[in-house]
């Protein structure tokens, strides 16, 4: 699993001014954007909080989900089907498990990196009222093992990349606009409501929001790391199989 993880940061080393660089600027434009330019039109604050203090703790969830699908879609398409660098690798000692395990350990690591970057723009803009905010590192690491793992699972799985373009159409911007990242759950009607509570991204948006504010989630704190370690066991699992399947002789 090593080897394979070394290589993927081996490969991130190549590129990685690029995505630094992206890293900063894209939190930057939507917390100017969004914190600052929408929420001067809102007045009273939302949950008893200023806009932009609301907003931030969603975006780092919003971020860690987006940087999770970003690197369990394509990439590892790419990586079993167009450029074979995983049947590549096992073809080396390496068992399908430690393929697998490997890139999840790599993007884990773009994921933290990612939420590392928006904090300190966060914090930048004064959007950080607890020292808790450092919690979001390991909210943001779960949130991306309970999306990515299952993602992998399904990249591997389905036919072509049409597949990946639904799942981001149909999945992935429905739970980015209504899962209490811009705005409080409680104003959606209750059928959307719990669909929003089903959500991974749900309950990290919450956990971030309680960890930045230095409150209580509006959640039980056991039953949203449950729910998040849930989808994790269970995408790990479903993904570890499916590698086997594809690549194990």
């Amino acid at each position: 699993m090593t080897a394979a993880f070394e290589f993927h940061l081996a490969e991130f080393a190549r590129n990685w001014r690029g995505s630094v660089f992206g890293s900063f600027v894209v939190p930057l434009l939507t917390v100017v954007g969004f914190g600052l330019g929408v929420g001067g039109y809102v007045q009273g604050g939302v949950d008893g909080v200023s806009y932009l203090h609301f907003l931030v703790p969603g975006l780092l969830a919003a971020t860690a989900l987006q940087i999770a699908l970003s690197e369990a879609t394509w990439p590892v398409m790419a990586n079993m089907e167009w450029m074979k660098t995983y049947s590549a690798q096992a073809a080396t000692p390496l068992r399908p498990a430690d393929v697998f395990g490997g890139h999840l350990l790599f993007v884990l690591f773009r994921v933290t990196a990612g939420v590392g970057a928006f904090l300190l723009v966060g914090a930048v803009f004064g959007a950080l009222r607890s020292p808790w905010a450092v919690a979001c590192l390991p909210i943001g690491a779960l949130l991306g093992l309970a999306v990515a793992a299952p993602v992998f699972a399904y990249t591997v799985s389905v036919p072509g990349e049409v597949w990946l373009s639904l799942l981001m159409r149909f999945a992935v911007l429905p739970m980015t606009l209504f899962a209490g990242v811009f705005f409080p759950v409680d104003t959606l009607p209750v059928a959307l409501r719990w669909l929003a509570y089903a959500t991974p991204l749900w309950h990290a948006a919450d956990l971030s929001r309680a960890a930045t504010l230095g409150r209580a989630p509006d959640w039980s704190l056991t039953g949203h790391l449950l729910y998040l370690a849930l989808w994790a066991a269970a995408g790990t699992a479903l993904a570890a199989h499916r590698f086997h399947r594809r690549l194990g002789v």
